[in-house]
């Protein structure tokens, strides 16, 4: 899905919103911190193989219950077959590429089984050199290995409307594609496929999934996430 003429009105004040973001992502830091860290530790009482979901406020299914966040959802699913896996949920609202490289080390106390990389988007939003963006996610991606080379690794690719220029948003598109053939990683060419851009499915700014868009974006994980298992 790319973002139709239609939408780019809908997005034109998503760049003010990503510096509002990053301003207020502070504050929501330290409790996002806390309930990944809770939820860790009760996860890890369990035998059961893990799935991780290491990304920004799109996995930390930011502005409503984290149970109705696709993460959330892939966990019902997977409940719901009776299948042994169980779902940490390592997102953080406002993270970009190497915030999450800086506190990646925490989360792989424990092996995944399968890994879900969702980052870059604050860094779309921001501006930030692609290159800087390119070379974080493969240093994600070769430190996973590093310690787990069985681990089963999921890069959820992005794109972010024409704020920062054609050419920005273009060759950001091109990055995930780029990464996951350099490093041989499942790819999702396009995580919120049939969601972004859609103001019905978004919350009043204009970037986060509602519950429905989260169902949305669930069934688009859902196969490759199958396909891990």
């Amino acid at each position: 899905m790319k973002f139709t003429p239609k939408a780019l009105p809908f997005f034109s004040f998503l760049l003010i919103f990503g510096l509002a973001l990053a301003s207020c992502s502070g504050e929501k830091k330290e409790s996002a911190q806390s309930e990944a860290t809770a939820e860790k530790s009760a996860d890890t009482t369990t035998d059961k193989k893990t799935i991780l979901f290491f990304g920004n406020s799109l996995t930390a299914a930011y502005g409503i219950d984290p149970e109705d966040g696709f993460a959330g959802l892939i966990q019902s699913r997977i409940d719901s077959l009776g299948l042994d896996y169980k779902v940490i949920n390592g997102g953080l609202s406002g993270e970009t590429t190497a915030g999450g490289l800086s506190r990646l080390d925490w989360f792989l106390e424990e092996e995944p089984a399968i890994f879900v990389l969702e980052l870059g988007g604050n860094d779309g939003l921001r501006g930030i050199l692609l290159s800087e963006t390119k070379n974080n996610l493969l240093a994600i991606i070769d430190k996973v290995r590093a310690k787990y080379p069985d681990t089963k690794i999921i890069l959820a690719g992005m794109q972010i409307p024409p704020n920062m220029g054609q050419e920005y948003s273009k060759e950001f598109s091109e990055l995930y594609p780029a990464v996951a053939a350099e490093k041989n990683v499942t790819l999702i060419p396009f995580l919120l496929d049939r969601v972004g851009g859609i103001p019905e499915l978004n919350l009043p700014d204009g970037i986060h999934p509602t519950e429905e868009g989260h169902k949305i974006v669930a069934e688009t994980i859902w196969p490759f996430i199958e396909a891990s298992l």
